[in-house]
């Protein structure tokens, strides 16, 4: 179970810098920057604002263990979206490899914290079922 929580915790954390701290880092600090990586695949200047308030909030309701469970798979699906979709951009109109390569990498370690998230979640819910199955025997038991 801590080893689980480990990985989720890393996976999220640089999932957390890339895709939250990053693009909210520039639009603060270098806002000229903004639409450097979707400028020149076409896309409209607002879009990048869009996308990093999406990335935002994705990576925050992923981050935030109290969420509600619809929100985070949302979440995922969003973020699962989005780099896919930047994976095909990149491959439709620059064709670059390293440019291509990026969202496959983040899609991984997304793919680990959803995969891990999951394991928790399993380990938590067989050990409160064994947690009340236990204090139902003994309270039976008197």
């Amino acid at each position: 179970m801590k080893k689980n929580k480990i990985i989720f915790w890393s996976a999220v954390s640089l999932l957390v810098v890339w895709e939250g701290l990053m693009p909210l880092a520039t639009v603060l600090f270098a806002p000229q920057y903004v639409n450097a990586g979707t400028k020149p695949l076409g896309y409209p200047d607002y879009f990048a604002y869009a996308l990093i308030i999406c990335k935002v909030l994705g990576v925050a309701a992923i981050s935030y263990p109290k969420m509600p469970e619809k929100l985070r798979e949302w979440a995922y699906a969003g973020l699962t979206f989005n780099l896919v979709f930047a994976f095909i951009s990149h491959a439709c109109v620059d064709r670059k490899a390293e440019f291509m390569l990026m969202p496959l990498v983040v899609l991984g370690i997304l793919a680990i914290a959803y995969i891990y998230d999951k394991k928790i979640k399993k380990a938590g819910k067989v050990e409160r079922a064994g947690a009340g199955t236990n204090a139902y025997q003994e309270v039976s038991a008197l």
